[in-house]
């Protein structure tokens, strides 16, 4: 399991180096997002530090939803994929690794760049701290669930409409966790129950998604 695990992380992060305009795609359309909202607002310190955690973990998670659909439709459209699922990898290794490399090629990059984002909000020190982990923990969970959601959609037509109208409500509790541990430091409150949320959210995401996702990948190749 753990060579299956290897060699797919392997192979879909090579791919992700050839198509690197697909994951700068998904990082300018975040930035753009959690960009306009001051531009529309007004830059009154107050009001920007009040809707920063909300607006930057909406950002995250559309721009997280835009990068589901190269997730399996590449591999189904060449063959791979169904070569993937007759082989003697262990199909959960496999959709581990794909969801591993999503998450590395879109996820950590939005978590990185999630800080720098809250500058531009007049977030402190320490908001900017927890607004890194809990992006850096609720990322992975909307890889999970959209992996779940891409493998439930694929090979329909309008498969990314789909998508995201079936993760969305799903990827709720991650939105509010996640803005509210930064909103709780604001308050002068801790974080950690929250943090905490994410990271039991995490743990459930990662058995549920990849059970989801794996039957729903033989259930499409059927």
């Amino acid at each position: 399991m753990r060579a299956a695990f290897l060699a797919v992380l392997r192979r879909d992060l090579l791919v992700a180096l050839r198509r690197k305009g697909d994951a700068l795609n998904v990082l300018i359309f975040f930035v753009i997002v959690a960009s306009l909202f001051p531009l529309g607002t007004g830059a009154e310190p107050g009001q920007l530090r009040a809707m920063a955690p909300g607006v930057i973990w909406v950002g995250a998670l559309l721009a997280a939803l835009l990068s589901l659909p190269r997730l399996f439709a590449a591999d189904l459209a060449d063959g791979t994929l169904e070569q993937m699922l007759v082989s003697a990898q262990p199909l959960p290794a496999v959709v581990a690794a794909k969801v591993a490399a999503h998450w590395f090629t879109t996820g950590l990059p939005l978590a990185l760049i999630a800080p720098l984002l809250g500058l531009q909000y007049g977030l402190p020190g320490d908001a900017l701290l927890v607004l890194l982990w809990a992006v850096l923990l609720g990322t992975p969970v909307l890889s999970l669930i959209g992996a779940a959601g891409a493998a439930l959609t694929l090979g329909v037509r309008g498969a990314g409409v789909l998508t995201g109208l079936l993760v969305l409500p799903l990827y709720v509790p991650a939105l509010v966790f996640g803005a509210g541990a930064v909103t709780a430091i604001l308050a002068g409150l801790a974080p950690g129950a929250h943090l905490s949320l994410l990271g039991a959210l995490l743990a459930v995401s990662f058995s549920l998604g990849l059970w989801a996702a794996c039957a729903a990948l033989r259930v499409a190749l059927d």
